[in-house]
């Protein structure tokens, strides 16, 4: 009786120390808004270098503030020890609905002017020069009208717009601004001689839509994210996004590890990509300049 009672006291001790293990394991979580490819490749690279066998949290909001705020409450709540977020408005989404938590962000535009700092929160940037696109695509289209596209909700894409709109000028560009807010009506996005898609997560989900505009009125498209490259995107410069899943892991590890987050400075991408599609070239049957396709660093034909 005796030896029964210690064995079912031991398995008891047991499965309360397993479950506690299992209630209390460390967990990061993760917020990727709308699964955009682009954030999916960062977070790729992101796990290949991760050293840690934490549990990942994975949350793909709709880019709507109801849905990132739900998102950022729900790995709140469930006490996760990091949060990870990607995007501009995912992360300051993040820093709203905590000051304790770490974050570590990457793919987040100019986040110095996004107010983007704090004792708990650091990454890396995907800023890339706006003026440098604009004249590679005024090389590519035939007039003079850009069509941008913006998120009306996403604060980033309007910092961009506003450097686009100051930048056209000087290249010959006059902008005309296309804000959207969940779908895209197509038929009223005309009247451009060009398009330049914004970090905007809204239009990313909707690239098919803008690629068969693209189409239908025969003119360049670029961005200034990635993901677009191989789906109708003629022009893309981007951040590297295996430089920043890398430095994304690194500043992850090192929290984990022990350093604190106002130790870890912002990073800025070295890395930056530029991609020609030439199949989207012959298909809208546009010849692609000699000097813009040398300076490219990926060129899909």
């Amino acid at each position: 009786m005796i030896i029964k009672y210690v064995w079912r006291t031991f398995l008891a001790q047991l499965m309360i120390a397993l479950f506690c293990t299992i209630a209390y394991a460390s967990q990061i979580g993760v917020i990727m808004t709308g699964d955009i490819q682009y954030y999916r490749e960062i977070h790729k690279t992101f796990l290949e270098n991760f050293k840690h066998n934490h549990e990942i949290v994975l949350q793909t909001p709709m880019p709507n503030a109801m849905s990132w705020t739900n998102s950022a409450r729900k790995l709140v709540t469930l006490g996760s020890d990091m949060i990870i977020s990607y995007g501009t408005p995912a992360t300051l989404t993040t820093m709203k609905a905590t000051s304790d938590i770490p974050i570590v962000f990457a793919g987040v535009y100019d986040p110095a002017a996004m107010q983007i700092a704090g004792k708990n929160a650091t990454g890396i940037s995907s800023t890339v020069s706006v003026k440098n696109i604009l004249k590679k695509l005024k090389k590519l289209s035939k007039g003079s009208k850009l069509g941008v596209i913006l998120g009306k909700s996403e604060k980033d894409t309007i910092l961009q717009t506003r450097q686009i709109q100051k930048d056209a000028k000087s290249v010959g560009f006059e902008s005309v601004l296309f804000a959207v807010k969940g779908s895209i009506d197509t038929k009223l996005i005309k009247g451009v001689d060009a398009i330049l898609l914004t970090s905007c997560s809204a239009a990313m989900l909707k690239l098919n839509d803008i690629v068969s505009i693209a189409r239908r009125d025969k003119i360049p498209l670029a961005a200034i994210i990635g993901g677009g490259e191989n789906h109708g995107v003629l022009l893309t410069v981007s951040a590297d996004t295996k430089e920043q899943g890398e430095k994304l892991a690194d500043a992850v590890n090192k929290i984990i590890e022990g350093t604190k987050v106002s130790a870890i400075p912002i990073a800025d991408p070295k890395h930056i990509e530029t991609t020609i599609n030439l199949n989207e070239a012959q298909t809208i049957g546009l010849n692609i300049p000699e000097d813009i396709r040398d300076s490219a660093t990926n060129v899909i034909e």
